[in-house]
């Protein structure tokens, strides 16, 4: 039996379930013993119906564990192997895998089942099945993965450290390093600065960017952001962004511009704040009747700036993954330093609560803590 919280309706609180049965893994799926799991703002979009899946589910998607058995097939990971877990499946042979772009990995249309690649999940309670948030479900002790969701790391990587790498990390400094196109010197604004915005910023510095503008609403935000590498920082709702930067820049303002909170308000504010020529980068996640409203001559033909939408920080798992944790090893990125607060599986409502209080960059469900 596993331990699990578990998702029974939209707008409830999660109930944590001891009785929670994990089948086999069948051909190309491993069962994993989870390490840790991060609690994610997208896991909060699901329980208040941002993201749409069907219940009961079991949540979770931002995670790390250790392989315990696999099923026919095989081949990528073996029992023992340590691995991070990608809530983007990357199968390597679709048509977008094999022009680099693996984010968009034709098997992640199956998330929307809230099961595994064959569209059933391997969890039950009291003899009902329970839903799986993106082929992972990290809210449970245990858990049933596609192995095209793998990607082994070293063993000396920390669990609880290796988890954020699944989705916050590759997501924020996916943003800054693969999307955008950030040049020497230049001046960077980032809109929201939760656990994926941190990763924004600091990779926003590893890129080379010579001043990154920090904008929230939290104060407490707001003093990580310049831990994590921001250079001036603009509380909302108080402070006026566009002044800040236009003194940044000399009147020119920002060069690219994140929106990592998924408003339709900020995403407008995130046009008004790049300059001629600059862009605009999309990476929080909006409610499904979420538009933007441009001026189609001013902003696109006159003004020349483009928006990018970023899914996952246009990563390619394999590739990525082994090139952060040298950025890690190296000093030049923070991970330890987003781990605000280590929880039980069963304070995963209050860590929402603290997540919605900009108390925390990212609490952590260590299983490894017992």
């Amino acid at each position: 039996m596993a331990t699990a919280a578990v998702l029974t309706g939209v707008g409830t609180p999660l109930e944590l379930r001891e009785d929670v049965e994990v089948e086999a893994p069948r051909a190309g799926e491993v069962r994993l013993r989870t390490g840790a799991s991060g609690v994610c703002h997208s896991d909060l979009s699901v329980q208040n119906g941002t993201i749409p899946l069907p219940t009961p589910i079991v949540l979770g998607h931002e995670g790390a564990g250790i392989v315990e058995e696999v099923g026919e097939g095989v081949t990528r990971v073996a029992p023992g192997d340590h691995v991070v877990l990608s809530f983007v499946p990357n199968c390597g042979d679709c048509y977008f895998c094999t022009r680099g772009q693996g984010y968009l990995c034709e098997k992640s249309a199956m998330q929307l089942m809230g099961g595994l690649l064959d569209g059933t999940t391997r969890f039950s309670s009291a003899g009902a099945p329970l839903h799986q948030m993106a082929m992972c479900g990290t809210f449970s002790s245990e858990t049933i993965v596609p192995e095209i969701s793998c990607v082994k790391i070293p063993d000396d990587v920390p669990l609880k450290v290796a988890a954020l790498i699944g989705c916050g990390v590759l997501t924020g400094v996916g943003a800054a390093l693969n999307t955008a196109d950030i040049h020497e010197g230049d001046t960077v604004a980032v809109l929201g600065c939760g656990g994926v915005g941190l990763n924004v910023i600091q990779a926003a510095r590893i890129a080379g960017a010579a001043e990154v503008v920090a904008v929230d609403m939290f104060d407490s935000k707001l003093e990580m952001a310049e831990e994590f590498g921001a250079t001036r920082r603009v509380k909302a709702g108080t402070d006026d962004p566009s002044s800040v930067i236009t003194a940044a820049t000399g009147g020119r303002l920002a060069d690219t511009v994140f929106e990592v909170i998924g408003l339709e308000a900020t995403m407008n504010q995130a046009m008004d704040l790049a300059r001629q020529g600059g862009e605009v980068v999309l990476v929080g996640v909006p409610r499904m009747d979420v538009f933007l409203n441009l001026n189609a001559a001013l902003t696109f033909l006159y003004m020349a700036k483009t928006v990018k939408g970023c899914w996952y920080g246009s990563t390619n798992v394999g590739e990525d993954v082994p090139k952060l944790l040298d950025l890690y090893r190296d000093g030049k990125l923070k991970l330890d330093e987003l781990i605000s607060r280590e929880i039980g599986v069963g304070e995963v409502n209050e860590a929402f609560a603290a997540m919605e209080g900009g108390e925390v960059a990212r609490s952590v469900i260590n299983y490894e803590a017992g």
